[in-house]
């Protein structure tokens, strides 16, 4: 006993003069107290620490030190600590809600993107049959034509000599079996020689300008709603569809061109050969324009595409034959964007159209305080050349379209029965109420033009691309 006291007050530590020698060391501990700590060298170890060492200790500063953050985070610190939990807890909560949005947005995006890819999908397996409906088609013979062979009044010719015989004559055998007889009985062979033909002319009356589809005159009657396709995807919500009525190579006058307008990057104009193509889907020309497009109002006309810029009042002519643009004009005071537009809105606030006169456009402005205003255009330049101020608000109608000068509106844009109400004669100055009964088929009617090539109206309802067939009245 007295020997640990000694070493207690002196801190000398004993050791043995052997190999096996044994230690014996002090040391204080947390509280204060003396502790002894008696221990026998392994083979295998060199040395021990006698006082705890510098690995000790800072093994002790990293205890201490992770014991507050322990007593911060069980709310055993003082206020401080749990407000700084609290905003913790909070900014977490608002990383995990910020994750989780941008989640659900990725996943929306995904299944947007899959059925495109599904609608893409299809529409190469429908490419695919019609390829190989096609290559396995076999080709028909072909026969030369045969003009028809009016009767000759002179019945004195002879069959020339050395067989020659007209190249449009041909041979087929009578009720007898006689294969020399000729096609029609009326013509007789005769000398080598040329040969009169003679014909009767009866006169027809011309027509009156009643009919249907001819001339100009007012609407009488609008038909049922035909419809030619559906919209694959969901920009083609809205479009416009057009003919060109004065089409210039190297496109054919049966050429259909579509724009889907839904998007902020609408630029792609697709051409199909005619309107079979069209139904079953397939273009045969994608144009990339090389300005947006500003909602449903593009038309063509003479070989070019006319639209307008979008968030501008500015018009462009684009050739389509070398696929740049040919002119650029802004409409002056024309509202834009939203200012005055129909009242299916759309950003409808200019509307291009073509008919028997020419290039217009409808729009409104703050001078005409929202009033429709018609423009004629010059197809060349864009330039104004004229204009008429009627007395109708143009976001009161739904759209409207241009026949021989006269501006048609419509009510309604969702009605399935509605009405064309107002026709504005530019001729005349002058515009009327009218109440002719106008079909929505699929409720959301976004484009209504009059197609002259076709002497039709083309609609864009709800997806779809539909025509009207039209009845138009005696000229006044």
């Amino acid at each position: 006993m007295l020997v640990l006291l000694l070493l207690c007050t002196s801190g000398l530590l004993l050791r043995g003069d052997a190999q096996d020698r044994a230690a014996l060391w002090r040391g204080d501990d947390r509280s204060g107290r003396c502790q002894y700590t008696f221990s026998v060298p392994s083979p295998t170890e060199a040395s021990c620490p006698q006082t705890g060492g510098p690995e000790v200790e800072g093994l002790k500063a990293r205890l201490s030190l992770l014991e507050v953050l322990v007593s911060r985070l069980t709310g055993g610190d003082t206020g401080g600590a749990q407000g700084a939990t609290a905003r913790d807890q909070t900014e977490l909560h608002q990383s995990l809600n910020r994750v989780t949005g941008e989640r659900n947005l990725l996943q929306g995006e995904k299944e947007r993107l899959e059925q495109e890819l599904e609608g893409l999908q299809r529409r190469m397996e429908e490419m695919r049959r019609e390829t190989e409906r096609l290559r396995n088609k076999p080709c028909p013979l072909q026969t030369p034509a045969v003009p028809p062979s009016p009767p000759l009044q002179d019945s004195g010719l002879t069959r020339p000599a050395g067989g020659y015989r007209p190249s449009h004559l041909i041979a087929r055998p009578n009720r007898q079996g006689d294969s020399s007889s000729l096609r029609d009985s009326a013509w007789q062979t005769g000398p080598q020689g040329f040969q009169e033909l003679k014909a009767e002319v009866t006169e027809v009356p011309a027509p009156d300008g009643s009919e249907e589809n001819t001339g100009c005159g007012d609407v009488v009657s609008v038909g049922e709603p035909v419809t030619h396709r559906k919209a694959d995807t969901i920009a083609g919500k809205y479009g416009v569809w057009m003919q060109d009525p004065e089409a210039v190579s190297p496109y054919g006058p049966n050429m259909i061109w579509r724009i889907d307008t839904i998007g902020s990057d609408v630029r792609q104009l697709y051409g199909y050969e005619d309107m079979e193509q069209l139904t079953k889907g397939f273009p045969s020309k994608v144009l990339l324009l090389p300005e947006l497009v500003e909602s449903t109002g593009s038309t063509l006309y003479r070989g070019s595409l006319y639209y307008q810029r979008r968030r501008s009042r500015s018009l462009i002519r684009f050739d389509l034959a070398s696929e740049s643009i040919a002119a650029r004009r802004e409409l002056p005071h024309a509202g834009f964007h939203g200012q005055f537009p129909y009242s299916w809105g759309g950003y409808t606030d200019i509307d291009l159209s073509v008919d028997q006169q020419g290039l217009w456009a409808v729009y409104s402005s703050s001078k005409a305080k929202g009033a429709i205003v018609i423009s004629q255009l010059d197809p060349n330049s864009l330039e104004v050349k004229r204009s008429w101020e009627t007395n109708i608000r143009k976001n009161s109608v739904a759209n409207s379209f241009i026949i021989c000068g006269k501006l048609y509106t419509v009510a309604s844009y969702t009605s399935p029965d509605t009405i064309i109400n107002y026709i504005y004669d530019t001729r005349t100055s002058q515009g009327k109420s009218v109440a002719i009964p106008f079909k929505n088929k699929y409720r959301y009617n976004s484009m209504i033009d009059y197609n002259l090539a076709q002497r039709k109206l083309f609609a864009w309802d709800n997806f779809h691309m539909v025509s009207y067939d039209l009845r138009l009245g005696r000229q006044e």
